[in-house]
């Protein structure tokens, strides 16, 4: 069976600089596509897809409505749209604020589990609040793995901890860790489940 190669990052605050450490850490032959949500405030171009193709070996670009996914890629949610995956594709909708944001984490996380279950690995970085912990939550229920960025480590930890008090998380890293264990997590078949006597 196919192992994970659908990775949804959520950041806010303090985020920008753990997903460069993530980015640089991932090789350029990653069997998976990397789907990224940053709050940003509506009206603000992003520079982020610039940003994270210049600091790793991927390429990242602004997310298009109905483009098709493709490993190897970064897609990045754009100012004041929701990035969602609805199979095999890309959608970027206006839908409304979810947590007070849009884009908000908690529906590309929600989407790609319900889309790929055993296939996401879900990862909430720095930022206050607590988006991203009901989407990592649903990452876990249908199967994927969660992935936090440790508090310690995060310039805005409110995020990564809402998380690990509310999911039960398979890794705890500082996010310079993070891109070498996807490059170790991704790409691996999944264990098959033990038959039951």
């Amino acid at each position: 069976m196919a192992g994970p190669d659908i990775i949804v990052v959520g950041a806010s605050a303090g985020g920008v600089e753990a997903l460069i450490s993530i980015v640089g850490g991932v090789p350029s032959d990653l069997p998976a596509a990397l789907f990224v949500v940053l709050h940003m405030r509506p009206g603000t171009p992003s520079g982020l897809p610039d940003l994270l193709s210049r600091s790793g070996k991927l390429r990242a670009s602004p997310a298009e409505h109905l483009q098709p996914i493709q490993h190897g890629h970064i897609y990045v949610a754009p100012p004041d749209r929701h990035l969602v995956i609805v199979s095999g594709s890309v959608h970027v909708t206006a839908g409304p604020r979810e947590n007070g944001h849009r884009p908000a984490i908690d529906p590309l996380f929600r989407t790609a589990a319900r889309s790929y279950g055993r296939r996401v690995v879900g990862i909430v970085l720095s930022g206050v609040l607590d988006d991203g912990t009901a989407g990592l939550a649903a990452v876990k229920q249908h199967g994927g793995l969660a992935i936090v960025q440790d508090p310690d480590d995060a310039l805005f930890p409110s995020m990564p901890r809402s998380a690990m008090d509310h999911v039960a998380v398979d890794h705890v890293l500082p996010a310079k860790e993070i891109g070498a264990l996807l490059a170790e997590l991704v790409g691996q078949p999944e264990e098959a489940p033990t038959a039951r006597s």
